[in-house]
């Protein structure tokens, strides 16, 4: 296993040097601080003892305790050590937010499982090349067409050995299940007439009350989770997370907000579990706080603001598209958001524009953080009370590290202030690429793993980014960063939303364009547009180009995608060549 090819972030000594960020810390959170590092399904436990009676899922209005959740995580692992699971058998999820999602994940790791999380919006040849590079043996899903049938195929064409099909209908109220299986059977799949019925198991069938029997999990060696990264070079690859990895990395952001209160919170699960951010700000963190966790089955603007008015959560992780929709509601006055006390962005750049305008809103303040799958996924964030600074990315994490590497050269630091690759070491740092050994060698330089992206480091030891080295526009041999652009054209209040690329360009090499969507009702042509910006960037960063688009496309996670308007550019000018 690649897991054995590079060196462990070091466990570095916990009194190490004094990194300039330590002086910025809050009083009540300690840099040296150390987690116990313990099995990741030990969270649910522990929820469990202390607050078996709590509600742990609020799905569609179907309310579930700590301690109901937590027999059926014991029914499903005892169901699954019978299917074969045992250390180090991968097992994928293919569902929505969902209770079933959070029974499934607890059940695979107490069994000494991997978890690997797919997108439900992936297509079969997505799903069979992920499922072959992980060498998935087991699928979880629900009696959805549009899932069941993806699953079917891949039992079909025999890339997948088997699957376990749960019953949607059964996650809603009696009501609304009665009213589901009337006027919407059509999408309900039967999982007991397809032909590959032999490879079929109902999450029915696993009943009685035998406990699994226990497996002994290393946290610090045992693989939790295969976390496939997006895939913007090359293939997508599986990030390998250790149980240590991701408890550590869900214990870090809990001290991150130390005023949350055990059994006291109810968190707001918008963003999808299989995507790492909300598998540990989300998820995670609401198990290890016993939060309620008031779970969307997908993204939609109407509902998630009526959740907030009905469920009063008080902890909302979201993407900056998000944070920007809820501004931008037509009838936002009509909500009351008062009863949220935390919100952390991530998954791309917080612009400056919407944390002030959201914080001005809701009185609460938004953190900015940033993170990738490879680090389970958080690595800095600002503090909520304490230094924290407009376009910041904010503070390493307790026990958490980061080198700014030369861009040509990053094997060199560079000097303070100065822009550098950032680099990671910490205990939530991945421990290779699943199979990649080549790839995770390249991806560390002494001990830290390169991360692609480009940020500086103030007098305060705060981090800012300048951009993803991949989305770099070099301009006649000078640098020009997509997000210093993007961040003058949100100060437009005609724009709702923005996105700038680098397109060629024949005597400059490249120049940046915007696409721009507006602002309901909103007017403003590309000339204003750039008369506006011409007194906030130099000429090289100006853009060449804009195009105003209805929407913009989107990642399944809600962040802005850079990737689409890139091919299409490309075909384009293929096109006219």
């Amino acid at each position: 296993m690649t897991s054995d090819v590079i060196r462990r972030p070091d466990q570095q000594a916990s009194q190490g040097p004094d990194f300039p960020w330590i002086k910025s810390y809050p009083a009540n959170i300690d840099w040296h601080a150390k987690f116990p590092v313990r099995p990741l399904h030990s969270l649910l436990h522990d929820a469990a003892a202390n607050f078996p009676k709590h509600i742990c899922t609020d799905f569609l209005g179907k309310q579930t305790s700590y301690e109901d959740v937590h027999q059926a995580v014991t029914r499903v692992a005892a169901g699954l050590q019978g299917l074969g699971v045992k250390e180090g058998v991968k097992v994928g999820l293919f569902l929505p937010n969902s209770p079933t999602f959070i029974i499934y994940y607890y059940a695979i790791l107490q069994v000494g499982g991997v978890v690997v999380n797919y997108n439900p919006l992936y297509t079969v040849e997505e799903l069979a090349y992920q499922v072959e590079d992980s060498e998935t043996e087991i699928m979880v899903t629900l009696d959805l067409k549009a899932l069941f049938e993806k699953v079917e195929a891949l039992l079909e064409q025999g890339t997948l050995n088997r699957a376990v099909i749960a019953s949607f209908p059964g996650l809603l109220p009696p009501t609304k299940a009665a009213v589901f299986k009337l006027f919407r059977s059509r999408e309900i799949a039967r999982p007991l007439s397809s032909p590959q019925t032999a490879k079929i198991t109902l999450d029915a069938d696993f009943t009685g009350d035998r406990p699994p029997d226990p497996v002994a999990i290393d946290p610090e060696q045992d693989i939790a989770v295969l976390q496939y990264t997006g895939g913007t070079t090359g293939q997508p690859k599986g990030a390998m997370l250790t149980h240590a990895n991701v408890m550590t990395n869900t214990r870090q952001v809990a001290a991150w907000a130390p005023n949350l209160v055990d059994g006291g919170e109810r968190i707001l699960g918008v963003l999808p579990f299989f995507h790492v951010f909300a598998m540990t700000v989300v998820m995670n963190l609401g198990i290890a706080k016993a939060a309620k966790i008031i779970i969307m089955p997908r993204f939609v603007l109407n509902d998630a603001l009526r959740l907030i008015q009905s469920g009063r959560p008080t902890i909302l992780p979201g993407v900056p598209t998000l944070f920007n929709a809820i501004l931008n509601h037509p009838k936002i006055q009509n909500y009351d958001l008062s009863t949220l006390v935390f919100c952390i962005s991530g998954g791309a750049p917080l612009p400056v524009e919407v944390k002030e305008k959201f914080e001005a809103l809701t009185g609460c303040a938004i953190v900015e953080g940033y993170g990738l799958s490879e680090t389970s996924p958080v690595v800095t964030c600002n503090v909520v009370d304490g230094l924290n600074k407009a376009g910041s990315i904010g503070l390493p994490f307790p026990q958490t590290i980061i080198s700014l590497r030369d861009l040509e050269d990053p094997t060199k630091t560079v000097p303070d202030g100065e822009p550098g690759e950032i680099c990671v070491k910490g205990p939530q740092v991945m421990v290779g690429y699943w199979k990649r050994t080549e790839e995770t060698q390249d991806v560390f330089v002494d001990g830290f793993l390169r991360t692609g992206d480009v940020a500086r480091m103030d007098e305060d030891g705060m981090f800012f980014i300048e951009d993803r080295i991949k989305d770099l526009i070099i301009t006649s041999g000078f640098n020009v960063y997509p997000r210093q652009i993007e961040e003058a054209l949100y100060t437009i209040d005609a724009i709702e939303e923005a996105t700038v690329i680098g397109v060629p360009h024949e005597h400059k090499g490249e120049v940046p364009k915007a696409f721009l969507k507006l602002k309901a009702g909103a007017q403003v042509t590309s000339d204003e547009v750039m008369a506006q910006l011409s007194v906030k960037l130099s000429k090289l960063e100006l853009p060449a180009e804009i195009e105003f688009r209805d929407a913009l496309p989107k990642t399944m996670i809600g962040k802005l995608s850079k990737k689409e308007l890139k091919a299409e550019e490309m075909a384009r000018r293929q096109d006219k060549g």
